[in-house]
């Protein structure tokens, strides 16, 4: 799947079902709003029809508020998400008035930023993802700032990617083909998988 979020960000996602699944507990978010955007991944604990449904009351919602701090919208969708298997999410609101973005993981999601540029093997940006399960029990709540420059990448990929992507991949290409070359290539085909990449564009291009 692949699209665009006004002018900020050229974005696509891959991902697959745990073999013998119908459907897939892990998700994506991409919302736009006014200034910005939110994004990032969503895993359901486990697999099969109740990780799904837990992925997708906790986008929906974080999409209801894409526009809050981190911090308070976590712990709504924390709130939201009571009663069901809970959730692992690693996500980023960015703000295209400042090309700055701040970023939170709870579980792990992995999430990483690359700069314009940047050849397999150079320094990679990742976000810290505390312990802790959204619906059950939350950390204490973390966000990292960070600056934002035309063509950054952002990468989240849920754990049914191995993580070995992050050092061995190629990130010059285009979103929709590195998701599917990062799903294809490290996806452990023992979970559900999900990769989101995202390049940031900002408002002019």
């Amino acid at each position: 799947m692949e699209n665009e979020v006004g002018t900020v960000l050229d974005w696509a996602c891959a991902g697959v079902a745990l073999p013998g699944e119908t459907e897939s507990g892990d998700l994506h978010v991409v919302k736009h709003f006014e200034g910005g955007a939110l994004v990032g991944v969503v895993d359901g604990l486990g697999h099969g029809p109740e990780a799904a449904a837990a992925a997708r009351k906790a986008v929906a919602a974080l999409e209801q508020h894409p526009e809050e701090p981190l911090i308070p919208l976590v712990r709504r969708c924390h709130e939201h998400l009571r009663g069901t298997r809970g959730v692992v999410m690693s996500i980023a609101s960015l703000d295209t008035g400042n090309n700055s973005a701040s970023w939170l993981g709870v579980g792990n999601v992995e999430g990483i930023l690359v700069r314009e540029g940047s050849q397999p093997g150079q320094r990679i940006h990742r976000i810290i993802g505390w312990g802790g399960v959204v619906g059950h029990k939350l950390p204490e709540l973390r966000p990292a700032s960070l600056r934002l420059k035309e063509g950054d990448l952002l990468v989240f990929a849920s754990d049914g990617i191995r993580q070995e992507f992050v050092e061995r991949s190629d990130y010059r290409d285009q979103p929709q083909r590195l998701a599917d070359r990062i799903c294809t290539q490290f996806g452990t085909r023992a979970d559900d998988a999900l990769v989101l990449v995202l390049r940031y564009r900002g408002l002019n291009r």
